[in-house]
């Protein structure tokens, strides 16, 4: 049998500033960049993305995967048109020779367009209209997918991760092989059913690795081995402004409709999923007061200016909060900061040269949905050490992937290090740190601008993860309470806050 395989990856904040042009997914930044046929089959070998796991099982039955498309670009704005047009174009040009048996795509499911605001639904219903409705077309998806009417009705199977951080690209990979393999042996399309919340949820409180998220896909694993269904919880991305924005619980199978009912009695009682949020500056002062009795480091979340999921990566306020508490004098350069977004000032480092001081600005202000946020940093900064910007990361997400961030530079003021890039990239391993210098295990605070992703490599550098590692919150492109944001076409019925 012979699979047509594809990939687009985006994950749209439609309130952030900076879209995603064609430019930014043959870079990929965060992802790897844009590959076609056979560098796609070389790329998925080499980086765990849920292609790979998708193509281990097609190994195992014989299947020959025909590779199309494959593509990412850190989140942000709207895709541009013309790189919406570009991806569909690659992925149903290859979809009209029709010389394969099913699909298989490896989707985000929060993809907006300039001109459309379900960019993944509209892919599959071009696909659906070329292959005819007896081929069978699997996906899988982020987590955070906003999932549509048109993505159900238009693949005969949908799976999402059951992590957060995303831990589980090569299993849900897997698991959407093994549910075309189900479909294939069983005649064609089964029963679903869906669901969708009312409410949003927070990212921040959509850790699988506490409570409630936690028992929720727990919950799942033990319905569908009662029942016998493929069941799905996608918590969505709660800055898409669209209709269809907001949590979806799906299922496949015979009973998937008992299986929905029951999940939904659990997942959907709103109290669970409240948020509770300190500012920059409480967070950095409980961290100092933990930092002077732990022997290991305490991680602070800079989450709203998370870059995977639309911020700039640039702002200064938790950066403010450290210098102003005297972090860096408390603790002289075992105070860390990540991945902050500056190509101006990596560019006057590397100018410079290690050893040199260089008097600059650091970050940059800009306008988030409450207000702009704090003022660049200024002042002299030290280059401790310079880098190409490239390293692999060694962490279990998205292991074997390699950045490339361009000039990347540590910069060190008032005994603070700060990891300074010229690409935009979420702290989701510590090689991003070691990559100038810095070793995350001798470290007694760092901040990473990062929601979730980093707790799958720096939970290790902490004594305990529910006391040492803390959120704050400075002003930013995402907002963690979706209630903060300007939102124009959500649907009415929907709560912005549980």
């Amino acid at each position: 049998m012979r699979v047509l395989s594809a990939g687009f990856k985006h994950e749209t904040n439609s309130f952030a500033s900076h879209r995603a042009d064609w430019p930014a997914f043959e870079r990929g930044d965060a992802f790897p960049k844009a590959v076609r046929g056979k560098a796609m089959l070389d790329m998925i070998s080499s980086v765990d993305v849920s292609a790979t796991g998708f193509a281990s099982y097609a190994r195992k039955k014989g299947w020959e995967l025909v590779p199309s498309l494959w593509c990412g670009a850190v989140p942000s704005s709207y895709v541009t048109d013309d790189a919406f047009e570009k991806i569909c174009e690659a992925i149903t040009a290859d979809a009209r020779k029709l010389d394969f048996d099913a699909i298989y795509l490896e989707l985000h499911g929060a993809a907006m367009s300039e001109s459309c605001d379900d960019a993944e639904g509209e892919l599959l219903a071009r696909l659906r209209t070329i292959v005819g409705p007896s081929m069978p077309i699997v996906a899988s998806l982020d987590l955070h997918a906003n999932v549509t009417r048109a993505m159900l009705a238009h693949a005969d199977g949908l799976v999402a991760f059951r992590t957060y951080p995303h831990i589980d690209y090569v299993k849900t990979g897997e698991r959407a092989a093994v549910l075309l393999d189900r479909l294939l042996q069983g005649g064609g399309r089964e029963p679903q059913a869906s669901s969708r919340l009312p409410f949003l949820i927070s990212i921040n409180v959509q850790g699988t690795a506490s409570e409630p998220a936690r028992g929720c896909y727990r919950l799942i694993e033990e319905v569908d081995a009662r029942l016998g269904t493929v069941s799905s919880f996608c918590m969505g991305f709660p800055a898409s402004d669209f209709e269809e924005c907001g949590p979806v619980v799906w299922s496949h199978g015979a009973r998937a409709r008992e299986a929905v009912s029951f999940l939904v009695d659990s997942i959907a009682e709103p109290s669970q999923w409240r948020l509770s949020a300190r500012s920059a500056r409480e967070t950095v002062d409980t961290a100092l007061t933990r930092a002077t009795s732990s022997q290991r480091a305490i991680v602070i979340a800079d989450t709203q200016d998370n870059p995977g999921v639309g911020g700039t990566s640039s702002t200064t306020g938790v950066l403010h909060a450290l210098l102003q508490a005297g972090a860096g004098r408390a603790f002289p350069e075992r105070v860390a900061l990540g991945v902050l977004y500056d190509p101006k000032a990596a560019a006057s480092a590397h100018r410079a040269g290690v050893g040199k001081t260089i008097r600059s600005t650091l970050g940059e202000s800009v306008q988030t949905p409450k207000g702009p946020s704090e003022p660049p940093v200024v002042g002299d900064f030290k280059v401790l050490a310079l880098s190409d910007g490239i390293t692999t990361f060694k962490g279990p997400k998205m292991t074997g992937f390699q950045t490339r961030l361009g000039p990347t530079a540590c910069l060190k003021v008032d005994g603070v290090l700060v990891v300074v890039a010229s690409a935009r990239i979420g702290a989701q391993d510590r090689e991003l740190f070691r990559m100038v210098g810095i070793d995350p295990e001798t470290m007694k605070i760092i901040v990473v601008k990062s929601s979730h992703h980093f707790r799958a490599d720096f939970e290790c550098v902490v004594e305990s993860p529910e006391e040492d590692i803390l959120f704050a919150i400075a002003p930013g492109m995402f907002p963690i309470d979706p209630a903060d944001l300007p939102w124009k076409k959500l649907a009415a019925a929907t709560r912005l806050s549980p």
